[in-house]
């Protein structure tokens, strides 16, 4: 799976466990300053953790594919 693909799917994962997990805390009933509150919360967690991952977890490069010209080249031809 691309990257990518595979951080926003996270990302819309971590929202919505975020969103039932304060909305099971939170007193009910809920007004529209807690959805808010919930949404906010959601959103800032998100984007901690785009950031962590987009900084700490390293991209995985393809292998490097060897340079011909420098292939056939010995030390006596500078």
């Amino acid at each position: 799976m691309p990257r990518p693909v595979a951080l926003a799917l996270v990302m819309v994962l971590v929202f919505a466990i975020t969103i039932l997990i304060l909305a099971n805390i939170l007193p009910g009933p809920h007004r529209s300053t807690d959805y808010l509150v919930m949404g906010g919360v959601a959103t800032m967690l998100c984007l901690i953790l785009a950031f962590v991952l987009l900084a700490v977890v390293p991209r995985r490069r393809p292998p490097a594919k060897p340079d011909k010209s420098q292939a056939s080249r010995t030390s006596t031809d500078l």
